[in-house]
């Protein structure tokens, strides 16, 4: 059975390693997402080219077979990585290929009208993405995103296997410990779905105030929403209308 004392000494810890490698692994996936997918947006073919080998490459790779490449074939190269920052790398690299392309799908759905609008206002194309066409679409970004955490979260499993010692790591060993393979099983299937459900209920939160920004408001009835323009939508309008007169 299982005994408190390791529940302490391994279960916690291992939840713990769990928590930091999908945060840290989320971190450098969220930044190579919105790297890549913009530079596949760029006016440059050579940056378009080089992000689209980048997602090409890394989106068929097996993110245990690039992990298991990190951690064991790097040092050959005079490059020693802890396990962990191997197993965080190898999980950044894969799912932010996988984000990339959400990141340019959602700013390729920004409707042409606002983007014509940036460009009436004599915007930048900074200020146009910064301004108009990222927080338009943010809100689309976020279930996606969502989706892509959670399978992050239960592809940080994979680190036990370079031998980090995360939640599942600490079941193999009680399950050696202790010949119980259903209980300990049972109890990491819970604990993984506790944690995706904990994502999924920020993921939502953070949605519905990314749609606030905008001013789309879900109704008090009824499974559809609304859209309120604010100051912001009323100017993007305008200039919208503008522009609209003057082609």
């Amino acid at each position: 059975m299982m005994s408190s004392e390791f529940f302490t000494t391994w279960f916690l810890p291992g939840i713990w390693v769990t928590v930091q490698v999908t945060v840290y692994a989320a971190a450098l996936g969220a930044a190579i997402s919105f790297g890549i997918g913009l530079a596949r947006g760029s006016r440059y073919w050579i940056v378009r080219f080089l992000a689209g080998t980048y997602f090409e490459v890394f989106r068929g790779m097996s993110a245990l077979v690039l992990m298991f490449w990190m951690f064991f074939a790097l040092p050959l190269f005079g490059w020693q990585l802890v396990p962990m920052w191997a197993g965080v790398s190898a999980l950044g690299l894969t799912y932010g290929a996988y984000g990339s392309e959400i990141v340019r799908g959602s700013l390729a759905a920004v409707t042409p009208a606002q983007k014509e609008a940036g460009i009436a206002l004599n915007f930048t194309r900074w200020q146009r993405l910064r301004l108009i066409e990222l927080p338009q679409a943010w809100p689309e970004m976020v279930p996606p995103f969502n989706n892509l955490l959670i399978e992050l979260l239960k592809g940080t499993a994979l680190v036990s296997v370079i031998t980090v010692a995360d939640m599942t790591f600490a079941g193999s060993l009680l399950r050696l410990g202790t010949n119980e393979t259903t209980p300990v099983y049972s109890l990491l299937l819970v604990l993984y779905f506790v944690l995706a459900f904990l994502i999924t209920r920020g993921m939502r939160l953070l949605e519905r105030r990314a749609k606030a920004g905008i001013g789309q408001l879900p109704e008090k009835s009824g499974g559809t929403t609304t859209r309120k323009l604010g100051a912001r939508g009323e100017s993007l309008q305008a200039g919208s209308q503008s522009a609209g007169g003057m082609g």
